[in-house]
């Protein structure tokens, strides 16, 4: 039995262009396909009008919908071959290529001056010292006239700073020793060898444990740095020791900074500021105590007679750069990893022994250069295991 349809007389009364308009939105009988159960009802089917007084809720809502233009698949495939890096992205890798620059060029003529200095006036407490003395000045002065936004810092943060500022001040000073009674380079080749001191020290004392590549790393660290160390011409204790107590400073300045500073929004720039500023506090003392102002004045007499003036340029010289090779390391820091970081200081020991070597014509042996080569790769080993 088919069920009654009864048609309202409302709806015959619609006009054609309104019929057809609102047909529209009831499906055909011939769209409708047939299902595997059907349903039957005896009640009767009446079509009402769509413009009735019980079938407002009934009218279709009209949505607006958003459209995207965005590329086909064959224009992405089309355009992968013409990929251009973003411009910030570009901008961000060419910052980095000039901080690394910048960062060698100033280290390399630091050592130079430094080395200068050490031999017309032989007091590396004092020349420590001057070091830390001008790029706190340089700082200070930009605090105070706002061409660098000083810091925001409390007693928390110094009290933080405090140890790493110790370790910072004996590896500056060792290391300052060293080049005072061996050359350049030869500082620069065991100074290769912080990452073995760095290793064993989180081995031993902080109970880390690392990937065995790493391990593997240290031995040809090790074994060019004994070699350079056993074939050096000039080779002295003083100059040897340093070198290793700067290394070891070195590596539980790293380790106190990580764990003291987590937590602190200080930028690079300005970290290494206040880090100079409390090592300066710290060295003063020791400096007068170990050479006092007699020697020095004794010194200065002495490296005017031999040098003339220019002893005194050495001096700025050797300070300001000092200052702005590290504030540029610490700058990097802020944007690029550590492992990038390590890299390019192994890449900045390669070019300080080798200008080094050639300003001071200083005499080296096919082994002792081997033993160089050695120790060198052995730290870019030991960057690429750390990865």
């Amino acid at each position: 039995m088919l069920p009654a349809v009864k048609l309202s007389p409302a709806s015959v009364a619609f006009s054609g262009t309104n019929l057809r308009s609102k047909s529209a939105l009831v499906p055909s009988v011939s769209s409708l396909k047939p299902t595997k159960s059907a349903a039957c009802s005896l009640r009767p089917l009446y079509l009402a009008p769509l413009n009735g007084p019980h079938t407002s809720e009934l009218k279709p809502r009209r949505q607006q919908l958003d459209f995207q233009c965005t590329a086909s698949a064959a224009d992405d495939k089309e355009s992968k071959a013409e990929v251009v890096p973003a411009p910030s992205e570009a901008a961000a890798k060419l910052k980095i290529s000039i901080y690394f620059a910048t960062w060698w060029a100033l280290n390399v003529i630091f050592n130079i001056y430094n080395k200068k200095v050490l031999n017309a006036f032989p007091y590396p407490w004092l020349t420590s010292t001057l070091s830390l003395a001008c790029g706190s000045a340089m700082m200070l002065f930009s605090w105070a006239t706002r061409l660098v936004e000083a810091p925001n810092t409390d007693a928390d943060f110094w009290k933080a700073l405090f140890p790493v500022a110790v370790a910072h001040t004996i590896g500056h000073v060792a290391a300052t020793v060293s080049m005072s009674k061996v050359a350049v380079s030869f500082t620069h080749i065991i100074k290769s060898a912080e990452p073995a001191f760095s290793v064993l020290v989180s081995r031993f004392i902080l109970g880390e444990s690392f990937p065995m590549p790493v391990y593997l790393s240290l031995l040809p660290i090790i074994g060019g740095c004994g070699l350079a160390a056993a074939t050096e011409l000039n080779f002295n204790m003083i100059g040897f020791m340093g070198a290793m107590i700067s290394n070891l400073a070195f590596v539980f300045r790293n380790i106190f900074s990580k764990r003291g500073m987590k937590g602190k929004s200080v930028s690079g720039m300005n970290y290494y500021a206040c880090l100079s500023i409390m090592s300066l506090v710290i060295l003063t003392p020791f400096a007068i105590a170990m050479e006092g102002p007699q020697m020095w004045a004794a010194g200065w007499q002495t490296a005017l007679k031999e040098v003339g003036p220019n002893v005194l340029w050495w001096i700025a010289a050797q300070s300001v750069f000092y200052h702005l090779y590290n504030q540029v390391s610490y700058m990097s820091l802020d944007q690029i990893s550590p492992l990038t970081f390590s890299i390019g200081n192994t890449m900045k020991r390669i070019s300080v022994i080798v200008s080094s070597i050639i300003i001071f014509r200083t005499p080296v042996r096919p082994v002792n250069a081997l033993g160089a080569a050695i120790a060198i790769f052995g730290t870019f080993l030991y960057s690429q295991a750390k990865q």
